[in-house]
């Protein structure tokens, strides 16, 4: 982590190194950085960078996620940024410096004192955690999906608990082993088709005594309505009529009231016991964000923005993601937490940052929406395009939605580390997908 710093550059502190965080970093590194026109620093508290959309994956175990990490100290020399280990823990307007707890390392001991960094133009794009609305035993008993940490250890939990059924002797359908998804949004629905498509694998590789469809019994459930509330009603019913073929049990207008180690109890009386629960409802900025230094937040922690992203109280400070709340305009709701909103926010940010050393005005965000795909697995693929690539909708599904999802992917690879490296390590995960297991079985 390079401290050579010419204090009179513009100094510009990126907080989260996301897709839009770490996009953004890059995008200034090569434009500002590599120039000498700025000073870009990116801190986060994670070494590594993970594509948030693939945890599911991760937590399945259909990816490992060491073989799609990207390294934030080699991107930083790449791309003329540079890269702080931490986690921010408070503000300082008046100083323009933020604080950066101690980090420790994986014996607790400390590995990095707690710190200051000094900045000219603050950009906060810290991201989402899961949001478990105070309900009681959520933190305790379940796994909150929101980071690559929580998904290895939902893997290590899914790895053992098939294990352990190897060990036991009994029928075939005995006793079934449940994972309850607490959630029915985009993470919640391809996490349960993944962990069926794992289950089938992992019979293959001599686990006979869990069986997909009579020993694994995977269970969704959402307070909404439906599953993919936010997404056209006729992609919601695609997906639960994919999820239903092989036995997912959904349920729906279902709120969840407490979640004890023996399972999960709902607000109707249901009550489903639980050898694995996943919470993917709902999500909110870290709680060290609300009314931070006297920013104005929401009751997600957001930090409230104009469209030029600047925060309300602040000119000097910008949020973008899922940290922010950013208006579309009057009578429409705010800009959705997604990953096209941070990757199109990321871009628009470049331009702002070099309008703003230029002295000229700054733009206005308008968000685009190209629609949505949803994945489950190797059972279907299916989404809705819209925006600027159709007139109205198109529900699309089958082989032309999985490249359109596995291109999404392939774009954010190439807005980090550019076409040359992108083609190579696409031919580096194709070859890896004939020498190694289908999942990862550690």
């Amino acid at each position: 982590m390079s401290t050579n710093a010419d204090s009179s550059l513009h100094r510009i502190v990126i907080v989260g190194g996301g897709a839009g965080g770490l996009e953004l970093a890059v995008r200034l590194g090569d434009k500002l950085g590599q120039k000498k026109k700025a000073q870009i620093t990116l801190v986060d508290a994670a070494r590594t960078h993970l594509w948030k959309p693939l945890l599911h994956q991760v937590a399945a175990g259909t990816m490992d996620s060491h073989a799609d990490e990207l390294e934030y100290l080699a991107l930083a020399r790449w791309h003329s940024f540079t890269f702080r280990l931490g986690r921010m823990d408070g503000l300082d307007r008046a100083r323009k410096e933020i604080s950066i707890a101690p980090t420790l390392d994986e014996n607790g001991e400390e590995l990095l004192p707690g710190q200051t960094l000094p900045y000219d133009t603050l950009v906060m794009a810290i991201g989402s955690q899961t949001n478990d609305f105070g309900t009681p035993g959520a933190q305790d008993n379940s796994i909150m999906l929101d980071s690559s940490a929580a998904a290895e250890r939902f893997h290590q939990k899914l790895i053992n608990a098939c294990i352990r059924a190897q060990a036991t002797q009994k029928a075939m359908g005995e006793g079934r082993f449940t994972v309850t998804i607490i959630g029915g949004g985009a993470t919640g629905v391809e996490l349960s088709a993944e962990l069926h498509m794992t289950t089938k694998i992992l019979t293959s590789y001599g686990l006979t005594n869990i069986h997909p469809e009579k020993d694994l019994k995977i269970v969704i459930v959402d307070a909404s309505p439906r599953l993919l509330p936010a997404l056209p009603e006729r992609i919601s019913s695609a997906v639960a009529l994919e999820l239903r073929k092989i036995g997912v049990e959904i349920h729906t207008n279902e709120k969840v009231v407490e979640v004890s180690r023996q399972g999960v109890q709902m607000a109707s009386g249901k009550f489903i016991p639980s050898g694995l629960v996943v919470w993917a409802a709902g999500i909110k900025a870290p709680d060290f964000l609300k009314e931070i230094d006297g920013l104005e937040t929401n009751r997600m922690n957001q930090l409230v923005v104009h469209r030029t992203l600047q925060t309300t109280r602040d000119p000097t400070i910008f949020a973008m993601g899922d940290c922010a709340a950013c208006p579309q305009g009057e009578g429409k709701p705010f800009v959705p937490p997604r990953a096209q909103s941070a990757h199109q926010q990321a871009t628009m940010m470049a331009k702002t940052i070099t309008n703003l050393l230029a002295g000229k005005a700054l733009p206005e965000f308008t968000y685009q929406d190209y629609g949505s795909l949803v994945s489950l697995g190797e059972y279907s693929t299916v989404g809705a395009l819209m925006g600027g690539l159709t007139r109205g909708s198109l529900f699309v599904e089958g082989l032309f939605a999985k490249l359109m999802y596995w291109s999404l992917h392939k774009k954010h690879q190439v807005a980090i580390n550019g076409w040359f490296r992108t083609w190579l390590s696409t031919w580096v995960e194709t070859i890896a997908r004939v020498r190694d297991p289908r999942i990862k079985l550690h």
